[in-house]
């Protein structure tokens, strides 16, 4: 992966401020995942380029906004119509293609030689069984629990990603990603889940060119807005923490199914512009990266309360079909009730949320039980859990989205 570390002075030093982290509160959250990694030390060597690599970013993602952001006259500026072009019917769809734009996709169009397309469809339709519990642990357990710690929640302040009345949308369109990776051929060259990861991946450099150079981000406090390692451990969220969150809600997950949703997001991570050393094969290497990134956060800001409150007051207001009121109350209880079990009482008061009693949480469980015991054993019950999958993937869309097409956030240089 094209990646570089800025140039630090040595009185910044070579980490951004954040990297201190809150040691003790950091090992309390990240004990689980010490436990499922197996971790008896520390590896200050990995820490030090967790640390370094907050001031790295998505070289090849930077050079086409740079390009982007060309003269109108320079013939080498990129336009997003060009850019739409060539992710939808390939670089050679696009006449006189300026330099930037063949580099760009000529990594992206690139297969690595370790990817394995039967086993990326394995993942697919693993992520598919999972059904609801699937968002319900990206939402809980990796959106909302990252929130406990500063600067990412902070960029999605400073960008209005997730507050107001933009917080449902902002999550469905996330969702409405998710939910292309996992779909049959998604992840192939014409599937939409490449094209929306590619797209993400411009769009994250967008952003971080803008908050780079707009002087209102703190770079030696945070890192770059969107760096290395947060990308990094953001990628952790949907592969590593979804398979542990899906476990605490009584889902079986086997091994062969643990490698196949990982193998999924390993293409994923790539397709983003994660450095390779940092795409893992097995849970254990993610959980490992994970508790050692958990050990150098900063403590939990003010963006990260107003962001979990917009997602859980936000439950009210989505677009039930019927008893939209008492639907709205209903969720928003259910989800306080999810995120007592997830986070727990400490969680919430971190985050300024109501603690519920996790009453919510033993149904699910239940239910997971039967399906991934029972009914996942045979093929057509596999085949059952994946358009039972499906069809709470639509709802959700339907409920951030309405009658509306689901849709990813425009590209804005």
């Amino acid at each position: 992966m094209m990646t570089r570390e800025l140039s630090t002075d040595a009185e910044a030093g070579p980490y951004p401020a954040r990297f201190a982290g809150i040691r003790p509160r950091n090992e309390r959250i990240g004990r689980p995942l010490k436990h499922f990694a197996k971790v008896d030390t520390v590896d200050e060597e990995l820490l030090d380029r967790i640390g370094r690599r907050m001031f790295a970013r998505d070289e090849l993602g930077a050079s086409l906004v740079h390009a982007m952001r060309r003269d109108r006259t320079d013939p080498q500026r990129v336009t997003m119509r060009q850019f739409h072009q060539a992710l939808e019917h390939g670089i050679d769809s696009v006449a006189d293609a300026p330099e930037a734009l063949r580099e760009f996709f000529a990594v992206v169009d690139t297969v690595p030689d370790w990817v394995d397309f039967d086993l990326l469809e394995k993942g697919a339709r693993a992520f598919r069984r999972m059904g609801r519990s699937r968002n319900d642990v990206l939402l809980q357990l990796s959106l909302i629990g990252g929130y406990r710690f500063g600067g990412p929640p902070d960029l999605l302040v400073a960008t209005g990603g997730l507050t107001g009345s933009t917080a449902m949308r902002r999550l469905g369109e996330t969702q409405k990603w998710g939910t292309a990776v996992g779909e049959p051929g998604g992840m192939r060259r014409g599937g939409e889940g490449f094209k929306l990861t590619v797209h993400v991946r411009a769009m994250h450099a967008l952003v971080n060119h803008r908050f780079e150079t707009n002087g209102r981000w703190d770079v030696q406090r945070w890192g770059l807005p969107i760096n290395q390692t947060d990308q990094a451990a953001t990628l952790g969220l949907f592969n590593g923490t979804l398979l542990l969150g899906v476990r605490a809600l009584g889902y079986r997950v086997s091994r062969d199914e643990s490698r196949a949703v990982m193998h999924l997001w390993k293409y994923v991570g790539w397709l983003m512009g994660i450095d390779e050393e940092w795409l893992f094969d097995s849970e254990r290497q993610q959980h490992r990266f994970n508790y050692h990134v958990v050990l150098v956060q900063d403590d939990v800001t003010p963006a990260g309360a107003d962001l979990s409150r917009a997602l859980v007051d936000g439950q009210r207001d989505l677009n039930y079909r019927r008893f939209p009121t008492l639907r709205g109350h209903y969720e928003r209880l259910r989800l306080l009730s999810m995120l007592r079990f997830f986070l727990g009482a400490e969680g919430l008061r971190d985050l300024g949320l109501p603690s519920v009693p996790p009453l919510a949480v033993a149904p699910v469980i239940a239910g997971n039980v039967v399906k991934s015991t029972l009914i996942n054993r045979t093929p057509a019950g596999r085949r059952f859990l994946e358009r039972v999958g499906d069809r709470a993937a639509r709802r959700e869309l339907s409920l951030k989205f309405g009658a509306a097409e689901p849709t990813v956030g425009k590209l804005n240089v």
